[in-house]
């Protein structure tokens, strides 16, 4: 006897529900997806219980005829394609077959439909895939579909499903894709007997995020546009303000269809690389055509992922749009360090700035400082090392003085020689032995791509000067109009990061006196040797010394040497982790990490002149907001927020 023997019809559509309907979403999905590609302009969708127990898809489409409506719940019956070279250029959503039977057999199902020239509707309902009665019914132009009791005849699969809530959000979350990919359909999504979400269907997808969103993303919005020869990406993404923890809020319309793309995800990243923290994704609704013999949209039994025959081409399409639409909005946002640097004020300063600050003030020494009596051996020194400041806290140096000292030219950085060494002996009254000396160069941030302006605009104004520090972190300033935080190691760590990007060729290293062999595994070993280039721009110098062993002979004058090995490994870190397309992006990744370690840490106590050093540096940088990793370097409350968080709105001052 035969053991291998054909399933019953029941036993097949339980198994492609199994790949068709994984949950109430994938109902709503097949089903809505039905709707748009039937023409309608409104969609009302309404569940009960997370779309356990009743889901319910209304449309104002074409309907069906009775004819069409018995052919629709046979297995792989669709008028979306003919043939499978029709496969290749397929431009509906839902185009299977398989939507209503598979459904159907794993619920208690009624359809509701009726053309426009038909007098009488057509109702069919099936429970659970058997006992089929179709006939005549009264009802409206389009489509009415009910679902009720999901999964009731398939107890295992109904027990695998997740709370009422988490279903009700995943129905919800597709339903805001699809609305924002469909601009110009009016959807409507009840559960519950709440409306959770209408949109206008004016086509107009501004008013779509607004509605969905709220005004507050809808301010925030930053328009993107790209035309290529085959790609074209439009849309809109916000500012790097905006962020949420996940990427729920990112959605990806490829020829009108959601989909999910690793290299589009990727290629928003890398776009905001450096401006937001790596816990935060922005918004983005990115919309990209494509020829449609360019991709194939049946590799997933979804339909929620598509591959493109040429990712990498899609990649750079995206990366660009945001780019280009991101970085104007935050030059733009440059004019708002007047509010952590404004313009000089020739009225006296409030006698409550010449007060000494209880918390932990500057250091200072008594008399004033001399230009050429403090002489830091490296930058790192010049933060981490109590030189004498610029007079006791409570004759606190005008401005124009504290500009006049920091605004020298900026630091750059040499290899150690005997002649450096007599210089420093001379400068600051002590030997420098395997370090690197400061000497006086143009400053790089003057030279950094297209940022001169910016720089120039803010070295123009400041009269923001500092009182402290608070747990050996965070810089305490002020200026006539508000109070500063800064973050000493975000603020630092920025400064040194654009100071290195803006070096053309390698940064400074210092030669190690005593040099360090460092062991690695085969895969590291490899990075190191096909990378070596690439460190040696980055100041590190190395040559092998055995197996998977190699001499570390220079770094960078930043860095200390005890920070050398830990910097090393966390810039192979960065080279395994790194899905950058260019050696570029890959140097400016290992770039945040050298000005990571070099730049100085929490806990260091700063005086008051290497305080004001770092503010004067920061309002230099192109984005002086947040630090290379997307950490934000200052805070900053004005009088009017102090007034408000002490309740003195309506009160004198």
């Amino acid at each position: 006897m035969s053991i291998i023997h054909l399933l019953d019809d029941s036993t097949i559509n339980k198994i492609a529900a199994g790949e068709v309907v994984e949950r109430p979403a994938s109902v709503v999905k097949e089903l809505v997806e039905n709707a748009i590609d039937a023409g309608a302009t409104r969609v009302e969708v309404e569940i009960m219980a997370g779309g356990t127990s009743f889901i319910r898809v209304t449309d104002n489409g074409k309907g069906m005829s009775r004819e069409d409506a018995e052919m629709a719940i046979q297995r792989h019956a669709t008028s979306k394609i003919r043939e499978v070279s029709d496969l290749t250029s397929v431009a509906t959503l839902g185009f299977r077959g398989e939507a209503l039977p598979t459904i159907a057999s794993v619920s208690r199902f009624t359809m509701l439909t009726r053309e426009a020239d038909s007098d009488l509707g057509t109702q069919v309902t099936i429970t659970g895939g058997k006992d089929t009665d179709i006939r005549e019914a009264g009802c409206s132009l389009g489509t009415t579909i009910r679902v009720e009791d999901l999964f009731f005849n398939t107890p295992a699969r109904k027990k695998f499903l997740k709370t009422n809530h988490t279903e009700t959000a995943h129905i919800s979350d597709f339903l805001t894709k699809l609305a924002l990919s469909h601009p110009e359909i009016a959807f409507r999504f009840i559960s519950n007997n709440k409306t959770s979400m209408v949109t206008p269907g004016k086509g107009n997808l501004t008013e779509t995020i607004r509605a969905i969103y709220g005004q507050k993303v809808a301010e925030s919005l930053l328009g993107l546009e790209f035309v290529g020869e085959e790609i074209s990406v439009d849309g809109y993404i916000t500012k790097p303000s905006m962020l949420k923890a996940s990427r729920s809020w990112q959605t990806c319309i490829v020829n009108g269809r959601i989909i999910q793309n690793r290299a589009v995800a990727k290629a928003i990243d890398n776009a905001y690389k450096a401006l937001i923290p790596k816990s935060g994704y922005p918004f983005a609704v990115l919309n990209i055509q494509v020829p449609q013999r360019t991709i194939d949209v049946n590799v997933h039994p979804q339909k929620s992922e598509l591959k493109f025959e040429d990712e990498s081409s899609v990649f750079k399409a995206v990366y660009k749009a945001v780019h280009d639409a991101l970085r104007p909005a935050v030059d733009r946002d440059l004019t708002q360090v007047a509010a952590v640097v404004e313009k000089p004020h020739l009225a006296p300063q409030p006698r409550y700035a010449q007060e000494t600050m209880q918390f932990h003030p500057a250091a200072a020494q008594a008399g004033p400082v001399s230009q050429g009596n403090w002489q830091p051996k490296t930058f790192y020194e010049a933060a981490t090392h109590t030189p004498p400041a610029m007079g006791n806290p409570a004759s606190t140096v005008s401005f124009d003085e504290a500009r006049a000292a920091v605004q020298r030219p900026s630091v750059q950085y040499v290899p150690v020689t005997p002649q450096t060494e007599q210089v420093a002996d001379g400068a600051a009254g002590q030997a420098v032995t395997g370090e690197a000396v400061l000497q006086k160069t143009e400053s790089p941030c003057q030279t950094a791509d297209g940022q001169a302006d910016a720089s120039e605009q803010l070295a123009s104004e400041g009269n923001i000067f500092p009182i402290g520090q608070v747990d050996l972190t965070y810089i305490i300033a002020q200026d006539a109009k508000g109070l500063y935080i800064v973050d000493q190691h975000a603020a630092h760590e920025r400064i040194l990061f654009d100071r290195f990007s803006a070096l053309a060729g390698d940064i400074p290293a210092q030669q190690l006196l005593v040099h360090l062999v460092l062991s690695f595994d085969g895969k590291e070993s490899e990075l190191i040797a096909a990378h070596q280039d690439l460190f040696r721009q980055l100041g590190f110098d190395m040559e092998p010394s055995g197996d998977d062993e190699f001499r570390l002979r220079e770094i960078p004058a930043d860095i200390p040497v005890s920070e050398a090995e830990d910097c090393v490994r966390e810039i192979l870190a960065n080279l395994m982790e790194s899905h950058a397309t260019t050696a570029q992006e890959i140097r400016q990744a290992c770039l945040a990490t050298t000005a990571c370690r070099a730049a100085i840490k929490a806990g260091e106590e700063l005086s008051r002149q290497q305080m004001q050093i770092i503010l004067e540096e920061l309002a230099h940088t192109p984005f002086p907001f947040t630090c290379p990793h997307g950490r934000p370097t200052i805070l900053k409350f004005s009088s009017e927020d102090l007034a408000k968080m002490f309740k003195r709105t309506g009160f004198g001052f």
